[in-house]
């Protein structure tokens, strides 16, 4: 882009609120890892990488998966042969036209080793995809071009979540040659294109003007990064950003206040904080100690008091807002006296000690030490291990805590992404499984509902196994946070997103009365 397209983007993004017409989000508190879609692991590096590529489908707000560069698709009865069918005419940014062997040469960039992705894995269910990864073959058999506007792939077994995994970031096509300074300057064939990225300041988008399904509505887009809650408050009460995520300890706040009603949006985050117990470390072994855990902390109190109400009880790990939820069930109810009664009954009279590790994060500070004290009440000695975010997760997925307080963000809106990676004895330790948990029952029940294509069918499946899940306690349930946002009077078209890359700012823009 020229220079004097770019300092006159930059100029318009710092303007005044009553001058701007840039969008600028606030959503995001850490720097992306990169832009490139292959290093697409977490949410920053996700919503970003959404807006300048696409995918053979991808998420609208809602969660619904739509299509993207393939316009449709047939799956075979059998649920192992996809047959996708490209967009004619699609440019990247850069003016070289896409086709399928694009497809070809992005999944295979993605899942060789060299690239270090991370999220190869989304593409494990395609035939000779792991060969293809280890290096013992050199093409991936499940995948063919058999001409530039048709893609065909073949799974090794039926996976109902295969096309909800094609819509995640790191699926996303890009073109045949990547430089080595492709996270730093890439192109796609999505609806923004990078101008410029100051590193945890902003990133600034222009709109592509060839999109395929037509142009952004505004000129230009600047996502900021704001690591402190209070600063992005202020600078959404100033009018320097359109959209603020309400920190969790403000939303009662801002609810009450009824000046703000007509710019709040409610929307389910998809996101799970919960305690992971290490099923395998002494005391905690015993599933009747692990229950004791989730009586002795009332968790409704913490929900009203640390996030302003806006959390919905845990009952296991699937989301009121996905298929196999259950709302017949209320979680373990605050019962210190069972909790006493159920240590005592695994060989506990005196108490147990046990250490809960955490994040730097305030926030979870907070909540850790809100645990702690309900958990001291019954006999639970805690100790509070704080670490830096990875250095805690690394420990975790060695399995060297006890517990661990976390949050999971859903990758793909179904409940197979809460109920695989975080209970299925396959993903024990680095798959996220940091409960160590293994039961062979609950394994066949989730692998039933991975394969059956019955909506119905894997529906009750999701339910049954979050209901193993609830009773064997690899987890003290917290609650499902419910997102608030506070949009500018101003901003038309933007609809908070359920999941994270699901709003793209194509009909976004300012609209400004006289």
């Amino acid at each position: 882009m020229a220079l004097a397209t770019l300092v006159a983007l930059a100029a318009i993004a710092c303007a005044g609120p009553s001058t701007r017409t840039t969008l600028v989000d606030s959503r995001d508190t850490d720097d992306p890892r990169s832009l490139d879609p292959a290093l697409s692991t977490d949410v920053e590096t996700g919503r970003a990488v959404a807006y300048i590529f696409d995918g053979l489908v991808g998420f609208d707000p809602e969660a619904r998966v739509q299509p993207g560069l393939a316009a449709r698709w047939e799956i075979s009865p059998d649920g192992l042969r996809y047959t996708f069918h490209l967009r004619q005419g699609v440019v990247f940014q850069d003016g070289t036209p896409f086709s399928s062997r694009n497809v070809v040469s992005s999944w295979e960039r993605l899942l060789n080793p060299a690239t270090k992705s991370g999220r190869a894995d989304l593409l494990y269910p395609i035939q000779g995809a792991r060969e293809f990864a280890r290096g013992s073959a050199t093409r991936i058999a499940g995948l063919a071009a058999p001409n530039d506007t048709t893609v065909i792939v073949t799974l090794t077994q039926p996976l109902a979540v295969f096309i909800k995994l094609l819509a995640m970031p790191a699926a996303a096509i890009v073109p045949d040659h990547v430089p080595s300074d492709f996270g730093e300057h890439p192109v796609g064939t999505g609806p923004w294109k990078l101008v410029e990225w100051a590193h945890d300041d902003y990133l600034l988008f222009a709109r592509n003007a060839r999109y395929w399904a037509g142009p952004p509505a505004a000129e230009s887009l600047r996502a900021r990064i704001i690591a402190d809650p209070s600063t992005a408050v202020a600078e959404f009460e100033s009018g320097n950003v359109d959209v603020l995520r309400v920190p969790e300890g403000e939303a009662r706040e801002w609810l009450d206040d009824e000046s703000r009603a007509p710019e709040l949006r409610s929307v389910p985050a998809l996101e799970l904080v919960y305690v992971a117990i290490n099923t395998t470390r002494g005391p905690l072994s015993d599933v009747r100690v692990r229950q004791a855990l989730n009586y002795a902390v009332d968790v409704n109190r913490i929900i009203d008091r640390l996030v302003s109400g806006r959390g919905t009880r845990a009952a296991g790990v699937i989301p009121p807002a996905l298929d196999g939820y259950d709302s017949t069930r209320r979680g373990y109810p605050y019962d210190p006296a069972r909790a006493r009664q159920l240590l005592a009954e695994a060989g506990h009279p005196n108490g147990i000690d046990v250490a809960l590790w955490c994040s730097t994060d305030p926030f979870f500070e907070r909540i850790a030490e809100t645990l702690q004290a309900y958990l001291d009440a019954v006999g639970i000695r805690t100790t509070i291990v704080q670490r830096e975010a990875a250095t805690a997760r690394a420990s975790a997925r060695q399995g060297r805590t006890d517990l661990i307080l976390k949050d999971w963000f859903a990758d793909y809106p179904d409940a197979e992404n809460f109920l695989y990676p975080l209970l299925h004895s396959a993903n024990r330790g680095a798959g996220g499984n940091v409960s160590f948990f293994s039961d062979a029952a609950f394994d066949r029940t989730v692998d039933s509902a991975r394969s059956t294509l019955d909506a119905g069918r894997r529906r009750r499946l999701y339910t049954r196994a979050d209901s193993m899940a609830e009773a064997a306690a690899p987890m003290l349930f917290l609650y499902f946070y419910n997102e608030l946002y506070a949009l500018q009077p101003w901003l038309h078209g933007f609809v908070p997103p359920v999941i994270f890359n699901g709003q793209r700012w194509i009909g976004a823009s300012i609209v400004r009365t006289p």
